[in-house]
């Protein structure tokens, strides 16, 4: 039987978009169960039925776009190429932008464990590049049919590190996009299904600037923030309305959240690891929530 044109259409768009309904985030992956922002991490809290994959971004020496929240190995988790886990007064002189992604990949941030997550299993595995996580998320969705999951990616920067452990805002937000337009390219993602995120306000407006002329991909940006300003005060800082608002979870009240949608804007705190905190933020309405611990959020 012949597929009426219409209903293929309607069909085919309707898979283009992003899921819809209360926005579950695994951060980090599911930091509280897997080594933190690696493979593992992300193809397990696709199991755990997250609706978004969050994650952080640093750049190497060689301009890749790694996936990592510090920029440098962390002492509580990392082991070096030779076997000898990373000191604490090591690590910040082990920063991956004074890297190339060769070396970076030979250090092991899974074997050890991190003993702030005591439930975190422990694998050996390496911090990967941004375009291998969606290249291989996209390919285990279709192996597993699973539904369609949104890429919440952090850039991570603060403005007294801009050319000693990251590039700067224009810099940075090139390097990221031209990964994004290579992963539209190749058709795994569709530019609906990215948020772009970060603390570093600079680096909003720089993609905002660059989206509105056509350079980057016009994709949903969050403004994370961790401040005891008020939204009113950090939007006015930012300079336009974002599609987020994305606070400590702290940092919220009801009617934080109310001020925020009749603005029309969607509220995501983090990093909500508690069940009762989670039961108590979806009754203030928020519309979704970043936690270490998908598997919490289980019929939420």
């Amino acid at each position: 039987m012949r597929v009426p044109l219409l209903f293929f259409c309607m069909t085919t768009l309707a898979l283009a978009q992003p899921p819809t309904g209360f926005d579950l985030q695994g951060h980090r992956g599911c930091r509280g169960l897997m080594p933190e922002n690696t493979l593992p991490a992300f193809l397990k809290a696709l199991d755990l039925g997250v609706t978004t994959l969050e994650m952080d971004v640093v750049i190497s020496k060689d301009n890749q776009v790694v996936v990592s929240h510090d920029p440098y190995f962390n002492s509580a988790f990392t082991i070096a190429p030779d076997g000898n886990p990373i000191s604490k007064q090591d690590q910040k002189s082990l920063i991956l932008y004074q890297m190339t992604y060769d070396d970076i990949k030979r250090y092991d941030v899974g074997s050890n464990g991190n003993s702030a997550y005591p439930e975190q299993q422990k694998l050996k595995t390496n911090k990967p590049l941004l375009s291998d996580v969606i290249e291989q998320a996209e390919a285990y969705r279709k192996t597993k049919n699973l539904p369609l999951f949104s890429y919440n990616i952090e850039l991570k920067s603060e403005p007294s590190e801009y050319n000693k452990s990251q590039p700067e805002p224009a810099a940075f937000c090139d390097l990221v996009q031209a990964i994004l337009k290579e992963q539209l390219a190749a058709d795994r993602i569709n530019p609906d299904r990215v948020v772009i995120q970060s603390f570093d306000f600079a680096l909003l407006k720089q993609w905002k600037q660059g989206a509105d002329v056509g350079k980057y991909p016009k994709v949903r940006l969050s403004a994370l923030v961790e401040n005891l300003h008020s939204p009113e005060k950090n939007l006015g800082e930012l300079g336009f309305k974002p599609d987020i608002y994305s606070p400590y979870f702290r940092l919220l009240s009801r009617k934080k959240i109310a001020r925020l949608h009749e603005q029309e804007i969607k509220v995501i705190p983090w990093t909500v690891n508690q069940r009762k905190d989670m039961i108590r933020l979806k009754e203030w309405g928020v519309d979704g929530l970043i936690t270490d611990y998908p598997d919490r959020a289980i019929g939420l």
